[in-house]
């Protein structure tokens, strides 16, 4: 077998995310394929470049010598790449559509460092974003899509996914009882008020359901996040929100029991050349804004014992 530049890529996410699932996750490839590369690489090149415990892979010597050598060769490829995908789009300034993301940040701030200042346009409905994609407005929308709402996908817009079920967990008040656990049984809200905003798609509809499953029928306002989020603050309501949302002083967020609601995240363009061009920065900052959140990070620890 010859070394190929994805392979020298699978080395640096395993060494990068100290696990075989979390690396095949970020690679978009399933774990028994990400394993068996990995031991052809091995003897490809000789001896064992990881050790591998109940705590994660962590580089042996040998490993160590390879990826002092590989990550240049993979940032330099990469560098490569953007530089050429963003001549290819003429250097013309990138218009890009979002719904909320704490990633958002992070994600523009890497897309400057190869193209002119992008321009945002946010919106609460992933179906507007997507066909101002198609009718030529935007370039580029990130989106998400609630469980068990599908989103109406133009034809002929190519999508990549960048997380495929994210969960939703909920924001309340800090001095809540129910902030007092780490996670919190729908039955411990079922006397709060909760707000939702009914103008993201699919939302309204698949809280009601997670509250109906749960068997509560709490009352419910409607409007925006924003303000939700300053409601919360006071203690007038609940709300669900992003696992990647920080709790403050005056708020916490909490993971649901059961993980009943989630949404998938993607990115959509009109050309493979568009989407390629940006998503490797986008699942940068979203990795960036997860290991900052303490509940999402211990969420996914958990579903990845060592990860």
């Amino acid at each position: 077998m010859e070394l190929e530049v994805r392979h020298l890529r699978a080395l640096c996410a395993i060494a990068d995310t100290g696990s075989l699932h979390r690396a095949a996750r970020q690679l978009g490839v399933a774990q028994p394929s990400l394993s068996t590369q990995l031991r052809r690489i091995e003897q490809e090149l000789g001896g064992a470049l990881f050790v591998r415990a109940r705590t994660g892979c962590r580089p042996t010597p040998l490993g160590r010598l390879v990826l002092s050598r590989a990550r240049p060769l993979v940032t330099e490829l990469r560098s490569l790449v953007t530089e050429a995908r963003a001549a290819a789009l003429g250097g013309r300034q990138l218009r890009l559509g979002s719904t909320a993301s704490r990633a958002l940040a992070g994600w523009l701030r890497r897309l400057r460092r190869h193209w002119q200042e992008p321009t945002l346009h946010m919106d609460v409905s992933a179906n507007a974003l997507l066909r101002m994609v198609a009718d030529g407005q935007l370039d580029v929308a990130f989106v998400h899509e609630v469980e068990g709402c599908p989103l109406r996908v133009p034809d002929g817009l190519r999508t990549r996914v960048l997380i495929a079920r994210e969960p939703q967990f909920v924001s309340l008040p800090a001095d809540h009882p129910a902030a007092a656990r780490p996670v919190v049984d729908l039955s411990a809200l079922s006397h709060d008020r909760w707000m939702i905003d009914p103008a993201v798609d699919g939302e309204w509809d698949a809280v009601r359901r997670m509250l109906r499953e749960a068997g509560i029928d709490p009352p419910v306002l409607h409007g925006d996040y924003h303000t939700a989020a300053s409601l919360v603050a006071i203690g007038e309501v609940v709300t669900v929100c992003q696992p990647t949302s920080p709790s403050r002083p005056d708020t916490a967020v909490r993971r649901i029991a059961g993980d009943p609601l989630g949404v998938r995240l993607l990115l959509a363009a009109r050309t493979d050349t568009e989407l390629e061009g940006v998503y490797p920065h986008l699942a940068d900052a979203y990795q960036e804004v997860a290991r900052q959140a303490p509940a999402y990070r211990e969420w996914l620890e958990e579903l990845v014992p060592g990860a």
